[in-house]
């Protein structure tokens, strides 16, 4: 009789355990469920692309349960302690294997947490990728570069670079448009031909601040910032909406600017060398 009451506290001990684990997996599934959709929503993707912490969750709390349930029942004790050794040997084996994969992942769930970049962004990793972001998974960054290629980057390897993201915050961009002139060109006519041809484009904008319209400061700076062997390189700050057309904009000042200065007889400077011949033959 004594033993049928042992034998019946340990069902009742075990189903205690058991009930515990389905109750604490699931206020962990909601909370993870919760949090996984809120970093989904922000980076623009499917939620159901990170269930793997959910599943991973149940496994470890119900995991914990069976060890308990086995170390608790004497029965079940010497069984339980070979299970052990032998998860255990198989757990380092599979870990060892899996040390990139499970790297990559960790680091895939630390990009939604810390969120660098979003699906959608326009980003620089490091000196080599740019481009827009595509699809971030637990596994890989897929970047489109500007060529329309697809660059996948393991997560391990993108945690550990430098991001410049040019729309995480805003989109506006400030382009750098740089000519040389030649030494002896008119400075104050290149810079109005520089501003005027910025502001004819249509994707140039007006980022003034209250203070810089107060002070009647142009939308288009110009400004000389270097002096070289070739001539001198002015530099326009223009403003655009978004790096798309940034580029563009960009690229048609170089052509128009250009032309502009061809028409008014304003030198664009270029490399030359001086070449002197000493000791040259006396000639008859």
């Amino acid at each position: 009789m004594k033993l049928m009451d042992q034998r019946w506290e340990q069902f009742l001990f075990a189903i205690s355990v058991l009930a515990v684990a389905v109750v604490v997996s699931r206020i962990l599934r909601f909370l993870i469920g919760r949090f996984i959709r809120g970093a989904a929503q922000k980076l623009k993707v499917d939620p159901t692309r990170y269930n793997f912490f959910k599943n991973a969750a149940d496994f470890i709390i119900y995991f914990t349960a069976s060890i308990i349930i086995f170390r608790s029942i004497p029965y079940f004790r010497t069984v339980g302690t070979t299970l052990l050794a032998s998860a255990g040997v198989l757990a380092a084996i599979v870990g060892f294997a899996s040390q990139s994969a499970f790297s990559n992942i960790i680091s895939g769930f630390f990009l939604v947490i810390f969120k660098p970049f979003r699906v959608g962004d326009r980003v620089r990793v490091g000196q080599h990728y740019s481009g827009d972001v595509e699809d971030i998974t637990l596994r890989h960054t897929v970047i489109k570069d500007f060529e329309n290629r697809r660059v996948v980057i393991p997560n391990s390897v993108i945690s550990n670079e430098t991001i410049i993201n040019s729309t995480i915050t805003e989109e506006k961009v400030c382009m750098f448009v740089e000519i040389p002139f030649a030494f002896h060109a008119d400075l104050n006519r290149i810079f109005s031909i520089m501003q005027e041809e910025s502001l004819k484009h249509p994707f140039c904008i007006d980022n003034r601040t209250p203070l810089e319209l107060q002070r009647g400061d142009h939308p288009v700076i110009t400004k000389v910032i270097n002096i070289n062997e070739t001539g001198m390189i002015v530099r326009a700050w223009v403003w655009a909406r978004n790096p798309s057309d940034g580029f563009d904009l960009r690229c048609d000042l170089f052509k128009q600017i250009q032309e502009r200065c061809l028409r008014e007889g304003i030198e664009i400077a270029y490399p030359h060398r001086t070449l002197i011949y000493r000791n040259q033959p006396e000639t008859d």
